[in-house]
This record gives C-alpha cells, structure tokens and sequence, in this order.
C-alpha cells in the first residue's frame, strides 16, 4: 500500500490541533469562570459545562482525526460528524444559556 498524499496527513493533524486549541479555549474559560465570578448556581454550571465541553472537544477531536487517518490511508470516504456537530453545538448553546443566567443573577 502506497503512503497517502502528505497533504491529506497534513490538513488532518491541523484540523486535530483545531481541536485541541478549542479544547485548551474551553478549559481555560471554564477555569476563569471558576476563579473569576461570584460563586453562585449559574456559575458552577457554567464551570462544568466548559470543563466537560473541553474534554469532550479533545476527546472527539482525537476520534475524528484517528477516523480520518484510516480513511485517507485506506482510500476511503471521510468519514461524516454530524454527532460531533450536534453535540458540540448542544454544548454551546448551554455555556451560553448559563452565562446569560449568570449575568442576569449578579
């Protein structure tokens, strides 16, 4: 089996650094939520739910990157993220419902 185009290699491990560096984002807010606001409900949740969005960000950045490897090397369709999206989107959309209450409470 021939190595694939290096390009394809390439813009993969790009695409999993994007990841990584949204995850790194993520942590980081969620620790600046934590050290930064008033303790209160809102801000716990928002806390987690930046914290839990960062390891998932890594985690399914990993998994997409490691799917996308086997599919350029084998010669294969790329493989679709709809759940990735769904989920990462979810995951948006309740930081940001939190940070809202979070606003409106102090």
């Amino acid at each position: 089996m021939a190595d694939p185009d290096i390009r394809f290699t390439l813009a993969n491990e790009r695409t999993f650094l994007a990841w990584v560096r949204t995850a790194i984002g993520l942590v980081a807010a969620g620790v600046a939520v934590f050290r930064l606001l008033e303790e209160s409900a809102a801000t716990t949740v928002l806390t987690l739910v930046l914290l839990v969005a960062g390891a998932l960000a890594g985690c399914i950045g990993y998994a997409h990157f490691r799917g996308a490897d086997r599919a350029i090397r084998r010669g294969d369709t790329m493989p679709t993220s709809t759940i990735t999206v769904t989920v990462m989107t979810a995951a948006v959309l309740v930081a940001a419902v939190a940070a809202a209450v979070s606003v409106l409470v102090s």
